[in-house]
């Protein structure tokens, strides 16, 4: 095993060399930059806060996480609750003029971007360059020959009648608005086969305009390239990334990045269900008549000698948190705009969560009060120890893995006042969670929880509650549970505490020691 196989969600691989996904989690349509030595990648947030999630990496393999460009969504009513196929769509991010810029499209509102001068801020409000309904997908594209700006952006049927086309503009050169109405470059309703074109990157390389942009859907599609020598087109097509006889179904959505030494590489998403999209790195050449050429002549592929780039330590975006002080690290995200007081800062580690009181306290998709990271894209054992101090009836807190199915286990106090260890789920029609197995009485009020996941997005839930004899326990608890994807979003881990709808301080949860580890 080596090295990098010991770092939990670090892309695996022999000596000198890397073994696809390089990020093994759910890091929704990439984009990716270089600026000197250092490599730069965002990706789709959707609903979730923080918001355009910010990676470095020095080898395009070994990434970590770094900040968020969005602190919060906007309009604050509207993301008051979870929203997980709206907000933050396929962001570009780019530098120039000594600045980073992240553009992104609101389907139902337009067009945002935001700039920083360094990559952990401080970023700007979000500005938008395009009202409308459907803008999604925008990149933008300051051509260093000539001075001039543009930005081209897909549509969103769903939202504008409008799919399968893509819109150029000339841009202003500070990147705050457009130039003209905008015109379809590519129409692949004229292009036999296409469908669901989406997700354009622009370029500038070898006198043309290019956009490397997916089409067929995330599921089952392609990775095209286009060329033209004026940016209003025509523009040639051709595909250039396919998954012929790979096991890497719809290898698409995703950005070119050039390194120092002249080496290509191109990283997209892999859909792959609860798990997300995971993201590849794959090598990228030129063949002799002036077109890319992705992966092994076209398909992805699995292992690769690694980029010629300095070595880095095998790492990969955190995971683990002891909550120091009662603050949590920034892997974790809201599932809408939080409000004061749900997380409390304190002397000691863990993480004090309030009981919130919800009217939907019956269902955790309705809760923006859930505290998220991303679904493990490889067998994992994920634990956290926990210990309800919420004396109101019905106060609870647990461990949740989350989709349009979600199940959690935990503690709940009783209207006696004893406390009891709870195992729950709801199916993707129900209306109100049910027991998954009994309760059982957890008299310490406290209790290790813990989720091993297995391939195939499979969970066994098992609990501690400390006072076993050495070596007994974990107790497993009901049925496996198959994880699935939340609209947009691959399946979540959730830390959660609630209470009944009410008028009084419900109390707290404390969770202490969160990790993920080796299965």
């Amino acid at each position: 095993m080596t090295a990098a196989e010991h770092t939990p969600g670090a892309a695996p691989g022999t000596a000198g060399t890397y073994t696809n996904p390089v990020l093994n989690a759910d890091w929704s349509d990439p984009d990716v930059v270089r600026v000197g030595d250092d490599f730069y990648l965002t990706a789709s947030s959707f609903g979730r806060v923080p918001g355009l999630p910010l990676l470095h990496s020095r080898n395009l393999v070994d990434w970590t996480l770094v900040g968020h460009a969005l602190e919060r969504l906007e309009p604050e009513r509207e993301f008051a609750g979870p929203r997980h196929d709206c907000g933050v769509w396929a962001p570009s991010l780019r530098h120039h003029a000594d600045r980073f810029w992240i553009f992104w499209g609101d389907p139902d509102r337009g067009v945002f971007q935001v700039s920083a001068p360094g990559i952990r801020g401080p970023w700007t409000t979000p500005h938008l360059v395009k009202a409308g309904k459907g803008l999604i997908d925008p990149c933008p594209l300051w051509d260093e020959e000539t001075g001039e700006a543009y930005l081209v952006h897909a549509w969103a049927r769903s939202r504008s009648g409008i799919k399968n086309r893509l819109t150029g503009h000339r841009m202003r050169p500070d990147g705050t608005g457009l130039l003209d109405e905008g015109q379809v470059i590519v129409d692949a309703d004229r292009l036999p086969g296409w469908f669901t074109l989406e997700g354009p990157k622009l370029y500038r390389h070898d006198g043309w305009f290019w956009i490397l942009a997916p089409a067929g859907s995330v599921e089952t599609g392609w990775q095209g390239a286009f060329r033209s020598r004026e940016f209003f087109g025509p523009y040639d097509e051709r595909v250039v990334l396919e998954q012929k006889d790979t096991d890497v179904n719809g290898p698409h959505q995703g950005g070119w990045v050039r390194t120092a030494a002249g080496e290509d590489w191109f990283l997209h998403f892999q859909q792959r269900g609860a798990y997300g999209r995971v993201v590849h790195l794959q090598p990228m050449t030129w063949s002799p008549d002036g077109w890319p050429v992705l992966g092994d002549d076209g398909a992805p592929v699995t292992e690769h000698a690694r980029p010629a780039l300095p070595p880095q330590p095998p790492a990969a975006p955190a995971a683990d948190d002891d909550f120091p002080g009662g603050r949590y690290g920034r892997q974790w995200s809201w599932t809408a705009n939080p409000r004061e007081g749900w997380a409390t800062q304190h002397a000691g580690d863990g993480l004090r969560l309030a009981c919130v009181r919800s009217a939907d306290a019956h269902d955790l998709r309705l809760l923006p009060s859930v505290l998220t990271q991303r679904f493990p894209g490889s067998p994992a054992v994920i634990e956290v120890e926990l210990r309800l101090d919420g004396t109101e009836p019905g106060a609870r807190a647990g461990l949740a893995v989350l989709g349009d199915a979600y199940r959690w286990i935990g503690l709940q106090r009783d209207t006696d006042g004893t406390v009891h260890l709870v195992h729950r789920f709801a199916e993707p029609a129900a209306e109100a969670e049910r027991d998954a197995d009994r309760p059982r009485p957890a008299p310490g009020g406290r209790a290790r929880l813990r989720i091993e996941t297995l391939p195939g997005a499979r969970c066994r839930f098992s609990y501690d509650l400390g006072d076993d004899a050495p070596g007994d326990g974990p107790h497993s608890v009901g049925r496996e549970f198959a994880a699935t994807p939340w609209r947009w979003v691959g399946a979540l881990l959730g830390l959660f505490a609630l209470a009944p709808a009410g008028h009084t301080d419900a109390g707290t949860a404390t969770f202490t020691r969160f990790r993920i580890g080796p299965h």
